[in-house]
């Protein structure tokens, strides 16, 4: 048995998985059992496809393909999106510094990655550095996390939910929008494809979007009472 037939399989089924716990926890009530259960699982099934897919793309391409870009950044936001919402304050901070040394790294790897792909007139360019941009742009939110020694409330979640969702298009951009073998034919429809792509993008927008309107209600009754006081 090679080493790619023994990686195929589970990076196949995680990724299967990945994408139906996924969407359960974009449906399920925020915080509700089931929207915490579905995360957990699509967390674990994450980091098996996504670092099982970039050992397959290195070990059959090469370490500056936009898949090994791709999976190792997904790792990195699910990993840090977890930490988020499930810090352990006995954890010592060197898991974070990591996270942004991990963050930057492979950031530098999308661009050199970009790079070479634009010299090929390859279409992974454009991909290759909104990865990079997107990789230093985490990193300037995990330094700044560091420097003020956690976050807490709004901040947490909004930090929380932008990574999950980042990662969870990843995950369905692949998919739908990879090789059209990999998508069942009954349901390869463009429409539909779009739409399960777009999804992970519209509900980041919309409960960040409510996450500010609760906070400028919370804002605006505070204002309120000290005026009246």
């Amino acid at each position: 048995m090679t080493v790619m037939s023994a990686i195929l399989p589970p990076h196949i089924a995680a990724g299967l998985m990945a994408l139906l716990a996924g969407y359960l926890a974009l449906a399920a009530t925020k915080g509700a059992p089931w929207h915490r259960r579905a995360g957990m699982v699509f967390v674990y099934a994450m980091v098996v496809m996504s670092l099982s897919g970039a050992l397959m793309e290195a070990l059959t391409k090469s370490l500056t393909s936009v898949n090994v870009v791709a999976g190792l950044l997904t790792f990195y936001f699910v990993a840090t999106a977890l930490r988020t919402v499930r810090p352990k304050p006995q954890v010592l901070s060197w898991i974070d510094t990591a996270g942004v040394v991990l963050a930057v790294g492979v950031s530098v790897l999308a661009f050199v990655a970009g790079v070479e792909m634009a010299r090929r007139g390859r279409p992974e360019t454009a991909p290759s550095f909104i990865f990079g941009v997107v990789g230093l742009l985490a990193a300037a939110g995990d330094t700044r996390m560091i420097r003020a020694a956690g976050i807490h409330g709004p901040l947490r979640l909004r930090r929380h939910l932008w990574r999950m969702c980042f990662a969870m298009w990843v995950a369905a951009a692949s998919f739908f929008w990879g090789p059209s073998e990999r998508v069942p034919e009954i349901i390869r429809v463009p429409a539909l494809q779009a739409g399960a792509v777009l999804t992970p993008i519209v509900a980041m927008i919309y409960w960040r979007w409510k996450l500010r309107a609760r906070k400028s209600s919370r804002q605006a009754i505070s204002s309120g009472f000290v005026e009246m006081t």
